[in-house]
């Protein structure tokens, strides 16, 4: 004789995979997590109607001249707080450091005038789409320069800021609507040069000569326009640290390759050659968001 089954309760329905956490952060999804920082970049993007951006790269440790300069002052009015030699030397280096940090943040004040001059030239093209938007790696440094920039002139600018081991914050000045976060370093980068028509390289350490390089390759190897440029500002600082001409010299690249590089040392020569370039070569909008 059979026995009748006992009555089941009605379960749950499962989530679906897209509302699945566990699933989502898993080894499995990651493709579906790379697509995501393409797909979602992109669709805030064309939701702000940027038509294409200029990109400032340089060191997050570089300080405003405000920030420097208190630290010095504040230096200069206190004592050693160690007495003795070892409290003597670790005041003086102290010192030589604010002082240096001090002389470096006239690049953070010449980033912060050239963001302005061209957000305000951009601006007086029109909002439909927005031309030539000043997009920066969103943290502090050099980066906020390009944002504080941006925001004096009354215009808009976008922060790639990246996920890290330790905490941070994006800088102040990004507009909220285009604060972007990424976990894949390469995803990043794509978003940097997808739609940037010039790069300005201030002074920074390994990760502003990873995006140069990374940028300079892309256009070597023309997949990039050639017509995008890359201008590296501060002759001073970049002279000590690579030796491009040498590169020619050795035969490991080619004198036309040079000339894929310019430079400047003024804000003036800057956007004068940033608005030469853009208007001879960049005037016409790129389809790559109006075509979703």
């Amino acid at each position: 004789m059979s026995q009748r089954s006992p009555k089941l309760k009605p379960q749950h329905a499962p989530k679906a995979p897209h509302e699945d956490l566990e699933f989502l952060q898993s080894t499995p999804a990651r493709p579906v997590r790379i697509l995501a920082e393409y797909l979602q970049p992109m669709m805030q993007l064309k939701k702000e109607n940027i038509g294409d951006t200029i990109v400032i790269f340089g060191s997050a440790r570089i300080e405003s001249r405000e920030t420097a300069l208190a630290r010095l002052t504040r230096l200069k009015n206190g004592k050693p707080g160690k007495a003795g030699k070892e409290g003597l030397k670790q005041y003086r280096l102290a010192l030589k450091e604010a002082k240096s940090a001090l002389e470096m943040s006239r690049y953070y004040e010449q980033a912060r005038e050239l963001s302005h001059r061209i957000t305000a030239w951009a601006s007086s093209l029109g909002p439909k789409p927005r031309r030539f938007v000043i997009c920066s790696g969103g943290g502090p440094g050099i980066m906020e320069a390009a944002n504080r920039g941006a925001y004096e002139a009354g215009g808009k600018s976008i922060g790639l800021s990246i996920e890290l081991p330790h905490e941070q914050f994006s800088n102040a000045y990004i507009s909220p609507e285009l604060s972007l976060n990424f976990h894949y370093f390469f995803m990043r980068k794509l978003w940097f040069a997808q739609i940037a028509k010039a790069l300005i390289v201030f002074p920074g350490g390994f990760g502003t000569m990873d995006e140069l390089w990374e940028m300079m390759t892309l256009l070597q190897t023309g997949k990039l326009s050639k017509n995008n440029m890359i201008l590296i500002y501060g002759r001073r600082y970049w002279e000590q640290v690579l030796n491009f001409r040498a590169m020619v010299r050795w035969g490991m690249i080619n004198p036309e390759e040079y000339k894929l590089i310019q430079f400047a040392d003024t804000v003036d020569e800057a956007f004068e050659k940033i608005r030469t370039d853009m208007e001879k070569y960049h005037m016409e909008v790129d389809p790559f968001l109006q075509a979703y």
